[in-house]
């Protein structure tokens, strides 16, 4: 690691890597520096160093630069693992973008190769760090929803035919790894599982209904079990237009909290208490009481609903501080390899149920 600075590279040089420059250059006060880029199109790679004054250099390079500390990789998921494991033998730590990869084997490869390493490996869940989520896992936790019984999540977005065709690999098993689901509902999908607990179980349908040229599914539904007992429903869809916010839904036998987007959209109990205690105050509540349309509105811009390039957020901010943390101190980041690879484990489940027609179980 460099002296004066903790410096890192991108790789990829897509929709999603300004996310991850801006959220860098918004991490300059802590010593961290985003210097390098590089992407497969030398002239994609020259505009974007261009756009966030930072050096287009080749992958070769960059590897054995012995000042660069971490790479972030923004490039199809289907690489990912392909090169988290070159970046990783190369002695650099890596954070990598949803998904973790789109087979469990490449995911057990990549975390192979950290362990082999010594370096860190983390991987986006942004949404882990919104201040909505922390409040609502932190409300579970307390005890003070009881007992959890339903819960209820929904990516009902929008992606134009533009939006696949616009590169080669979008809507392929090969590099996409899948549709709504792994592609845009991943997320959600990690939020699910983080929130519940373990799932035992799942029944799928998934349909192509409104894009054409595509392998993956533009719809999919599913109900889950989960170890404690609670039910489910998932569904996610690039079918939906214009797109609408995220909502994800846990209800217990004392209470139930609403996420809809970023934000808090509701959070009640029958005492108001965690056990003897108020409730979690860490992080400001919004309660749309009357005002669901606005909520809703508000809740679905800049989150992806209906443009991939508005995804934004202190979320992604704060999960590279937490990675760029955890590279100086040597602690595990909060996703690290095994939480990356349970979110691909549950959305291949979701896909072999409904190629198959039968209840998965994990």
């Amino acid at each position: 690691m460099s002296d004066t600075s903790f410096q890192i590279a991108l790789v990829g040089c897509g929709t999603i890597a300004p996310t991850h420059a801006q959220a860098l250059a918004a991490l300059q006060g802590e010593g961290v520096r985003l210097t390098t880029c590089c992407d497969i199109l030398p002239e994609r790679a020259a505009a974007f160093a261009a756009q966030f004054r930072l050096e287009a250099k080749s992958l070769e390079t960059i590897l054995a630069d012995p000042n660069i500390d971490a790479v972030t990789l923004c490039v199809p998921s289907g690489l990912h693992a392909e090169l988290g494991e070159r970046v990783l033998g190369a002695g650099k730590h890596v954070i990598v973008e949803k998904p973790m990869d789109i087979t469990l084997a490449a995911c057990d490869r990549l975390i192979a190769a950290q362990k082999a390493s010594g370096k860190v490996l983390g991987v986006i869940s942004q949404h882990r760090f919104d201040a909505a989520s922390v409040l609502v896992k932190e409300t579970l936790d307390s005890g003070a929803l009881g007992k959890l019984v339903y819960a209820e999540a929904r990516v009902p977005w929008y992606r134009t035919q533009d939006y696949y065709d616009s590169g080669d690999w979008r809507g392929t098993w090969a590099l996409d790894g899948g549709g709504a689901l792994m592609n845009q509902g991943v997320h959600t999908v990690d939020l699910l599982r983080w929130l519940c607990g373990p799932v035992e179980t799942i029944y799928a349908l998934t349909r192509t209904l409104a894009h054409e040229r595509i392998e993956v599914e533009d719809v999919v539904a599913a109900t889950l079990g989960f170890a404690n007992g609670a039910i489910a429903a998932l569904s996610a869809s690039t079918a939906l237009y214009p797109g609408f916010a995220v909502r994800l839904a846990v209800h217990g036998t004392e209470g139930g909290a609403i996420l809809e987007g970023d934000m808090l959209h509701t959070l009640v109990t029958k005492s108001g208490t965690n056990g003897g205690g108020q409730l979690p105050h860490t992080h400001a509540l919004q309660v749309a009481s009357g005002g669901t349309k606005e909520a809703s509105k508000q809740a679905a811009s800049g989150t992806g609903a209906s443009d991939p390039a508005a995804i934004w957020g202190d979320a992604h901010k704060a999960q590279l501080a937490d990675f760029v943390r955890c590279c100086r101190t040597g602690e595990t980041p909060r996703v690290d390899g095994p939480e990356g690879r349970r979110a691909v484990e549950l959305v291949l489940a979701v896909y072999e149920s409904a190629r198959t027609g039968t209840v998965v179980h994990l």
